[in-house]
């Protein structure tokens, strides 16, 4: 859909975020004085009063009668449409869009694809991905726009004159379905992995997997790249759409910890600045990705060497009094959380878990810990003592430490208490759970958990690249 379709409709915009934001100005910029209505809270109302818009209504109680007032309600990420009143607006008729739809349906062509858009999902990975091949491209002289779910709002991307060669989008799952909301195709779609996630925005394990796939299954790319090593993935079928797999002996993969294209050896990524095997086997996704685009993967692989990590994830922040201290803040789920364990095999590890529960199963995790538990784990958060509850039996029988916290603060004073003669000491913080409720997001509670260490905040916190270079 493009933005000047709205023009004559009854229009709403759901979320005063930085999404929100972006969507509203985006609107504004080509419909200047096209009637508005805002549903956000009493807090955002002040800002959004103070843009002067008269064309600008603002309500703060949104049920579904309010909603479906409006032919189209434009919606923010963190909303879910499953709601009651999104159900039952939808109902009645109202059409929910994201500010991603807006953006595809502005950059689609003719036959509704996006030229050399390589839109990049999967639960766990995507960002360090994405931004490793804006990296990549860059490297190889092509200019190339990095935005999306990474923290660059495609809507807040400039109108470059000329555009850039490339574009690498991250979408999270809120986002994947308004790709084909928009009536486009991405050049191409990479989904890394599958695993329980968000399963109060979704409202089960099957929908937020449909919700992910959207990418592929309904917005239909050119090209899809896909991991074969994941199983709903590897039996994914997708009739008029070019697969091509990585982490299959037949392309890109790692054998071991060298990169191979096929039999080819290519290098060696054990020095790569990449934490964890499983980032350095997405390197595998970047360059399977790459050759879509119809480049030459090969020489650019090299300059995976000057990439530079993102923060919040699996970052190492440096020492204090002989305890590292590592920032995975943007582990959201048990099985991100055991990737990040496996980055620190034979170190003394303390590890940190819990926040916001979203009812996701830790029993997986549970059962992982009976055969590589870290020297400590403490828990908290809202889902602390659930995981502390779960876990208590197996912390028995293998004789490792395991204490609740009442927040980040006590539960890094237990970790370092728990360190004490261990060799190598590091406290990870990978807290397999989203921050809401004791922090606006893991950008803010890694930041917290930087200061609480000695850390200054603000050099931890950028991500390099956003936007077009």
């Amino acid at each position: 859909m493009r933005i000047s379709q709205l023009d004559g409709q009854r229009v709403a915009l759901w979320g005063w975020g930085r999404e929100g934001r972006a969507a509203y100005r985006a609107i504004r910029s080509r419909l200047p004085s096209l009637p508005l209505t805002l549903f956000c809270s009493a807090d955002e109302a002040a800002d959004a009063r103070a843009l002067g818009d008269a064309a600008l209504a603002i309500e703060t109680h949104v049920d579904g009668a309010a909603l479906s007032r409006f032919a189209i309600v434009v919606k923010s990420p963190g909303i879910s449409p499953y709601g009651h009143a999104a159900t039952a607006a939808r109902e009645r008729g109202t059409r929910f869009i994201g500010g991603t739809a807006l953006w595809f349906g502005e950059h689609a062509g003719h036959d509704g694809v996006v030229t050399n858009a390589v839109c990049v999902t999967g639960t766990k990975g995507k960002s360090t991905t994405t931004s490793l091949l804006a990296h990549l491209l860059r490297s190889g002289g092509h200019r190339t726009a990095l935005a999306g779910n990474i923290g660059l709002p495609l809507l807040e991307l400039p109108d470059a004159t000329p555009p850039p060669a490339y574009w690498a989008i991250e979408l999270s799952s809120y986002q994947t379905g308004d790709v084909a909301a928009g009536g486009a195709r991405p050049d191409v779609a990479v989904v890394l992995n599958l695993f329980p996630e968000h399963l109060d925005w979704h409202g089960s394990q099957a929908r937020y997997v449909e919700d992910k796939l959207a990418l592929v299954t309904q917005a239909r790319p050119r090209i899809a790249v896909l991991n074969a090593a994941d199983p709903v993935l590897s039996g994914l079928q997708l009739p008029g759409v070019d697969i091509r797999w990585f982490g299959d002996e037949r392309g890109w993969h790692l054998r071991g910890d060298v990169l191979h294209r096929g039999d080819e050896r290519v290098l060696d990524t054990l020095g790569l600045p990449l934490p964890g095997r499983h980032n350095r086997g997405n390197l595998a996704a970047v360059l399977t990705a790459i050759e879509a685009l119809g480049l030459d993967a090969r020489p650019l692989a090299a300059a995976a060497f000057d990439f530079r990590p993102l923060p919040h994830r699996l970052q190492t922040l440096g020492e204090r009094d002989g305890v590292t201290y590592v920032n995975d803040s943007i582990s959201t789920t048990p099985h991100a959380t055991l990737a990040a364990l496996e980055c620190f095999a034979g170190r003394g590890v303390a590890l940190l878990v819990g926040g916001h529960d979203r009812g996701l199963d830790w029993s997986g995790f549970a059962d992982a810990m009976k055969s590589r538990a870290p020297r400590a784990i403490v828990t908290m958060g809202a889902n602390g003592p659930r995981i502390f509850e779960l876990l208590r039996p197996v912390a028995d029988a293998g004789g490792w430490s395991l204490s609740q916290a009442a927040d980040l603060g006590d539960a890094m004073a237990r970790a370092t208490n728990a360190l004490r003669g261990a060799p190598s000491p590091v406290v990870l913080l990978s807290p397999g759970a989203p921050s809401f409720g004791a922090y606006r997001d893991y950008v803010d509670r890694g930041r917290d958990f930087a200061r609480r260490a000695g850390f200054d905040p603000d050099l931890i916190s950028t991500i390099p690249g956003l936007g077009i270079g």
